[in-house]
């Protein structure tokens, strides 16, 4: 079976997510294809897609707005094809639900048939840093589903998540972002810090930051992605109303998982579940 991943990734979090995903399946004799939905990538040809992954980061509880204009723009299939939906997240919340909602709709409203949803929690790129033995954690906890779900969508098996009308709501209301972040984005700017390396533009999946006389601008295409600011050598990036929640640097995963007992308060009992249902599976 052919199954081509498409994705919307600001620090990595959602790409290395699938191409794990997409090893599983590939070592289970099937032959898949990674294309990530940027402004200055290729757009995939679907026409001998026979499975479709769409893999996003939670924004608010939604998709981001890019991925739904990438999804609005596939041409309607009559195949039926099946389609899974890949999320990750920076809590196990179940208010991040809400984000497959809209692209479920889009996807049935252009011939696919969505079969199933998975969500790995990984680590924040805005709201506040995790420590390293958090991140260590997640990347255990993804590692530990992969297998089961790289079996349910060979097997093109079923996994729907229901959404509750609370978090419909919840959806609904933060969905302002997608209207929002292309004018707080605009005021998004390089501090005294900034040492003209350009690293912003080059990682931005929206083409939304230009190199002018050594210094980003910005322009007014923001997905609030956080990539520029998470992935700046400098620390250097102002995110406007968001710079008291800015995460800078990359996170290692390679240390010591957190314990139970140094796992972060915030949203506690929640981590711990996700832990420990991923966990009892191995």
């Amino acid at each position: 079976m052919k199954i081509v991943c498409c994705y919307f990734s600001g620090t990595g979090n959602t790409a290395r997510a699938c191409e794990e995903l997409l090893k599983k399946l590939e070592e289970l004799g099937h032959e898949i294809a990674l294309f990530p939905i940027r402004a200055d990538a290729e757009r995939p040809a679907l026409s001998d897609c026979e499975c479709l992954l769409i893999g996003y980061p939670v924004h608010g509880f939604n998709a981001p707005a890019p991925v739904l204009q990438f999804l609005r723009s596939l041409e309607r299939t009559q195949k039926k094809t099946p389609c899974y939906l890949v999320r990750t997240s920076g809590e196990p919340l179940k208010l991040n639900n809400a984000s497959g909602v809209t692209p479920k709709r889009i996807l049935k409203g252009k011939g696919y048939a969505v079969l199933g949803e998975f969500h790995y929690v990984l680590p924040y790129n805005i709201i506040f840093r995790h420590s390293d033995g958090m991140a260590a954690r997640m990347k255990r906890g993804v590692e530990l589903r992969l297998p089961a779900d790289a079996q349910k969508i060979a097997a093109l098996g079923t996994s729907l998540i229901k959404t509750g009308p609370f978090a419909r709501f919840v959806g609904f209301v933060c969905r302002i972002e997608h209207t929002a972040m292309p004018l707080i984005g605009r005021h998004f700017r390089a501090t005294d810090k900034c040492i003209g390396c350009g690293k912003c533009a080059s990682v931005c999946p929206q083409g939304n930051i230009h190199m002018e006389n050594g210094r980003p601008k910005f322009g007014k295409s923001c997905a609030g992605c956080m990539g520029c600011a998470f992935f700046c050598p400098a620390d250097a990036i102002d995110t406007a109303v968001f710079n008291g929640w800015r995460v800078n640097g990359a996170y290692s995963f390679l240390g010591e998982p957190a314990s139970d007992d140094e796992v972060c308060k915030y949203c506690r009992k929640s981590y711990l579940k996700y832990f420990h249902e991923a966990e009892d599976r191995s």
